[in-house]
């Protein structure tokens, strides 16, 4: 493999994953879109298509064009955007209408079989970065109690449920009771939204779905998501290991210190 494609939205991601693709030696070709995906990530790339979400066939003829046969999707998608900001081609129009609903996993998978029927293979966003996800075991100097312990339980057999049915990948619980599922705000807003729900002491609990696509969507947190913690007194962050990408460890875990919440990675 000499080049890869990146499908490419917002966040760090796209640049961490374009850095290591060239340490390797690769070309990388990037499909950006509008509104979304950084303008630094063209300084990490050989060449950037800009588009709007759903413009199916101009990703396609970008990739083709540029002899990518193999490519990633990394980085976040608003999804509220999909009902406010998308501009779908009969392409993207055509797959839409093979499918029953548009909830996450449904709508990428079926976008990325669009894509290998096109010659495009999709890769895992995190073959080439491995040492970027989360870790087992406690990350933080504070350790959970027991009782805090017994919310992570709860809260990950919740959370595989709702992964079960497509429906989000995070929870926010306190005393064995639920406070907030994510939805389509996504987990800042679930956090937000829990611990004024709970007050403090919440306790937050992220992973993957049952039949995770590791190819999109992969369950990430930063230090982005210790801040929305820490605003809202939230207490303990719950990852699962080995199947969550982990943003600026060392800050996070720093950020964490200082806000006396715990986190720890779950098998």
């Amino acid at each position: 493999m000499e080049r890869i494609g990146l499908i490419a939205g917002s966040g760090q991601f796209p640049v961490v994953f374009s850095r290591a693709a060239r340490k390797k030696g690769l070309r990388v070709y990037a499909v950006a879109h509008v509104g979304e995906t950084e303008g630094r990530l063209e300084t990490f790339v050989e060449a950037t298509k800009w588009i709007k979400l759903g413009q199916v066939n101009r990703l396609i003829s970008f990739f083709r064009d540029h002899g990518v046969r193999d490519a990633v999707m990394a980085g976040a998608i608003t999804k509220t955007r999909m009902f406010s900001d998308v501009r779908p081609d009969l392409r993207a129009l055509k797959v839409l209408a093979t499918m029953d609903h548009t909830q996450d996993d449904g709508v990428l998978r079926a976008f990325a079989d669009e894509l290998e029927k096109a010659g495009i293979t999709m890769h895992a966003s995190t073959f080439l970065v491995p040492e970027i996800l989360a870790q087992k075991g406690i990350w933080t100097r504070r350790k959970p109690s027991r009782a805090e312990m017994a919310d992570v339980h709860f809260g990950w057999r919740i959370v595989k449920e709702i992964g079960r049915l497509d429906i989000g990948q995070t929870v926010v619980v306190r005393d064995r009771a639920v406070m907030a599922v994510e939805a389509i705000d996504g987990t800042d807003a679930t956090i937000k939204r829990g611990g004024e729900l709970g007050r403090k002491k919440t306790v937050v609990v992220k992973a993957s779905k049952p039949n995770q696509d590791m190819r999109f969507d992969m369950p990430a947190v930063g230090v982005n998501t210790i801040q929305a913690m820490s605003d809202v007194c939230a207490s303990v962050l719950a990852v699962e290991a080995d199947n969550t990408v982990v943003f600026d460890r060392d800050e996070m875990v720093r950020v964490a210190d200082e806000n006396g919440i715990a986190i720890i990675g779950m098998e």
